[in-house]
């Protein structure tokens, strides 16, 4: 049975559309299969202690637009770092996701699409203009998508997801869970890959 790899995120986040292809990399190469798992992330930071960019020091904003350079750089990967539309709401984007999930769909470029809007586009992932047009373009009927995203089911999904991330000890935008074990941050994906790879029981605190 494939080990399964919970991936917590939510689209707005540039540290998220820097793991997202090693991630799946990695998840390929041992046959593991990925949850996507959208999350509230103001719920994962209440939790965690984290605090959102805005409220953060200027010395720790400062890092961070060096941190995305530098990341971006070892990726291989474009990267806007001031763009216009950020901070943006990314709930309706995130429950599109959340939506195909439900719906049997293999969401993996669609989320990488959602990324680029705003990190690499410099357009608005809050309109919904924008996120059809992501939809349509990875080949999903948007006005279906986007009614689905609007149910209670999907709330309620997200809600899981977001306490399932606490619960776990997420401490932010993306953390992976294997086994329990969370990796938080696309810079573990090398620690997620050393677990599978030898197959150790999850660490624990």
């Amino acid at each position: 049975m494939a080990r399964q790899i919970d991936y917590f995120f939510t689209c707005v986040s540039p540290f998220s559309y820097f793991g997202h292809r090693a991630l799946h990399d990695v998840a390929r190469k041992h046959g593991a299969h990925i949850n996507y798992r959208p999350v509230r992330l103001g719920d994962v930071f209440a939790s965690s202690g984290a605090v959102p960019l805005a409220q953060r020091t200027p010395a720790r904003q400062r890092y961070r637009l060096i941190e995305l350079q530098r990341i971006a750089g070892m990726r291989g990967l474009p990267i806007n770092l001031k763009p216009a539309f950020f901070p943006a709401d990314p709930s309706l984007a995130d429950a599109t996701v959340v939506a195909l999930v439900l719906g049997g769909k293999d969401p993996f470029s669609y989320i990488e699409s959602l990324y680029r809007v705003v990190w690499v586009d410099d357009c608005d992932v809050a309109d919904e203009a924008v996120v059809a047009s992501r939809l349509t373009a990875c080949g999903f009927d948007a006005s279906a998508v986007l009614a689905g995203a609007r149910t209670t089911a999907v709330a309620d999904a997200i809600t899981r997801n977001s306490q399932d991330a606490v619960a776990a000890g997420a401490m932010g935008s993306p953390t992976y869970v294997l086994d329990g074990e969370p990796f938080w941050g696309q810079d573990r994906i090398g620690y997620l890959d050393h677990a599978l790879t030898t197959g150790r029981p999850a660490f624990t605190a």
